[in-house]
């Protein structure tokens, strides 16, 4: 699989300088954590679900959560089991489908390795779990069921837990909550893929919802969080975990509105572009700058619960040319003993030493997502992404 894998080659020829990386579910975790990108979830009982996986899969989605906790009801739980090995065992059957990577959303620490048992073979599909409401404390039996069930099936299964408990939230047990968390994560760093942001029950201790034109960050206690779980777990100086963004609500408008009113527009081709970029701002501006702050402050990839919103993460996770030559230029052997330079673009100031950890993790992104041509941008990619 690949990032924009689902653009015929010469789509990816004109829209990248360097094209996104090859990679596979038995790829290197820090990899496979930085490629993570829109992570899309989808309630496990759902009847067609391995139909439903293709299909996303086909459309450029490389990373979904089949969800058996909060997006189901909790009578449920017993059929969505069942379904999920029924359509795990679907999907195996068809050795040529083209999969992302699969993971399991559960409730409490033994279905993990009742789960792989009753997989069977079709294990070989899944890439691990999801762990809801992580603490210190409650996250060891998740991670010790997680130990137990790859030891068994001889499959490498990746733990992704989600923080999102109250103690994380309320300041005076915060730091206490992270430390344990560190120190479970840490226990089994070679298991941890990433940590996810639960900041839709981040937001219900305080029975608040944001609007569709403000993001995460601006609601100040929730703002206060992120931050200081970037700040303990989210370091570069290797003692850090991949971070995700948090999901994004509202998909009143859907991505398949943007091209047919291109292709009935009757512009010429500079202001069908000018449309189209106003169609995109004004259709997901929200969403865009949620996503635009995420990186600003850390975190790669995003919990997503509708489709529309897959293309505009990974189009905005695209590293821009000027992006790959600044950070190109401070990893130069020649600059290992530091110093300052001049970008090439002639518009900023490269510092080598305090530049390098971006720099890497720049480079990092460019494998799995790419970087975007010299005069391909946002509007360019999605557009370009967009089904027909």
């Amino acid at each position: 699989m690949r990032h924009f894998g689902h653009l015929g080659p010469e789509v990816r020829q004109r829209l990248f300088h360097q094209e996104p990386c090859e990679f596979t579910a038995d790829s290197p975790a820090r990899l496979l954590s930085a490629a993570l990108g829109a992570t899309l979830y989808s309630p496990a009982t759902r009847p067609r679900l391995a139909e439903d996986v293709v299909k996303q899969a086909g459309r450029g989605v490389v990373s979904m959560v089949l969800c058996l906790e909060d997006s189901i009801d909790d009578a449920d739980v017993e059929h969505g089991e069942e379904n999920l090995v029924r359509q795990f065992t679907e999907l195996a059957e068809d050795p040529g489908a083209e999969l992302p990577l699969l993971f399991v959303r559960v409730r409490f620490p033994e279905q993990i390795p009742d789960l792989v048992r009753r997989l069977g073979p079709a294990v070989r599909l899944l890439s691990g779990f999801v762990l809801p409401k992580f603490t210190g404390e409650r996250g060891m039996p998740f991670l010790e069921a997680l130990e137990a069930a790859e030891a068994a099936s001889g499959r490498r299964l990746f733990a992704m837990p989600v923080l999102e408990s109250p103690e994380l939230l309320y300041r005076e047990s915060r730091v206490e909550t992270l430390e344990g968390i560190f120190r479970a994560v840490d226990k089994y760093r070679d298991r941890v893929l990433a940590l996810r942001l639960g900041v839709t029950d981040f937001c219900s201790s305080y029975g608040l919802r944001r609007a569709p034109d403000m993001t995460a960050y601006d609601v100040q206690v929730v703002a206060s969080v992120i931050a200081d779980v970037v700040n303990m777990l989210g370091r570069a100086d290797g003692t850090g975990f991949t971070v995700t963004g948090p999901v994004w609500e509202y998909f009143r408008v859907q991505e398949r509105m943007f091209k047919p009113q291109l292709r009935q527009s009757p512009f010429l081709e500079v202001q069908a572009v000018e449309l189209r970029e106003r169609l995109i701002a004004h259709a997901m501006d929200g969403l865009l700058r949620e996503i635009s702050l995420d990186h600003a402050n850390g975190l790669l990839g995003k919990t997503c619960i509708h489709p529309s919103h897959v293309l505009p993460v990974h189009a905005l996770s695209v590293v821009s040319h000027e992006e790959f030559s600044d950070a190109a230029d401070i990893l130069r052997p020649e600059r290992c003993g530091g110093g300052v330079l001049r970008s090439a673009y002639t518009n900023k100031m490269n510092e080598v030493k305090p530049h390098r950890a971006w720099a890497e993790r720049t480079l990092l992104r460019a494998e799995v997502f790419g970087v975007a041509r010299e005069d391909v941008g946002f509007v360019e990619l999605l557009a370009a992404a967009v089904p027909d």
